[in-house]
């Protein structure tokens, strides 16, 4: 399977991993190297974290990594008076009685607390191309679902500044 992610989104992947590579790595490296010079390693705390920390730097490269070989790059379509990607969304959640401004994002950039939903989420994709007024279902399972409606549509550009999500 592959995630659908944009240009920007294989640029910002590639930027964390050459700072990952070339800023992060040495200095995780020299600190994995002065820890051990400690002493003993099996009770060696600091060593730990620096092997640890050294480990998890180069996890996020293999994971970024893959996400760019196995990334279907699209293009961002924009169709008046349709909710579409990077689009803000005012809903209106009738179970909760309440109001939620929202932004459509890639999965990479999603943050759900913040207010990214990614447009594969159960949210996100049951909203994917309805227009203001239109009241929809969101099956977030078989025995759970609940209705949002659209009140507001406002057309939004792919945001360079959006981070990307950490793991």
């Amino acid at each position: 399977m592959y995630d659908e992610l944009t240009e920007i989104d294989i640029k910002k992947m590639e930027e964390e991993i050459r700072y990952r590579r070339l800023e992060l790595g040495p200095v995780l490296g020299a600190e994995l190297q002065r820890t051990r010079e400690l002493g003993d390693l099996s009770e060696n705390a600091e060593y730990k974290e620096a092997k640890r920390a050294k480990r998890k730097n180069e996890s996020r490269i293999r994971y970024l990594e893959n996400m760019i070989r196995t990334a279907k790059v699209i293009d961002v379509e924009k169709k008046d008076g349709v909710i579409g990607l990077f689009d803000r969304v005012l809903i209106y959640n009738e179970k909760m009685g309440k109001e939620k401004e929202i932004q459509i994002v890639t999965t990479l950039r999603q943050n759900a607390l913040l207010g990214y939903v990614s447009k594969e989420s159960p949210l996100g994709s049951a909203i994917m191309g309805h227009k203001v007024g239109d009241r929809v279902a969101v099956n977030v399972s078989p025995t759970m679902s609940y209705y949002v409606e659209i009140r507001r549509i406002e057309k939004c550009p792919d945001n360079e500044d959006l981070p990307i999500s950490g793991y």
